[in-house]
């Protein structure tokens, strides 16, 4: 099954038809959409999930910095908070600090993953 296209693709390949963007209804119609969607997106209130990762994020990025790199599981180790997470949830918070904010980076050493701060 292929991936479901977005109303906000959906808008933007519209406003990128010659047609369409030389109409000013159309297209002022279509940039009000589009900013609808961005104070949708802005408006959302983080989840109480979403919350308690933020704070376990910090205690990550702090133990980082005490033991400058190290596993999953010496990362749990190193912080009693940490350790009383799943190594999936830690495994999945590091990579998001790595994937979305940049501010920790991987390295393979055989079959381990070794992390440290950017």
């Amino acid at each position: 099954m292929a991936n479901k296209i977005t109303k906000r693709e959906v808008i933007n390949m519209m406003l990128a038809d010659v047609t369409i963007s030389a109409n000013e209804t159309f297209k002022t119609y279509l940039e009000h959409e589009l900013e609808l969607l961005d104070n949708k997106k802005a408006s959302k209130k983080a989840t109480k999930n979403q919350e308690e990762n933020e704070d376990y994020k910090a205690i990550i990025l702090e133990v980082l910095g005490k033991i400058e790199r190290g596993t999953v599981t010496e990362i749990m180790k190193a912080d009693e908070t940490l350790s009383e997470l799943s190594n999936q949830r830690v495994s999945a918070l590091l990579r998001q600090l790595k994937e979305n904010e940049g501010k920790v980076d991987k390295v393979t050493e055989g079959r381990k993953s070794v992390f440290f701060l950017v």
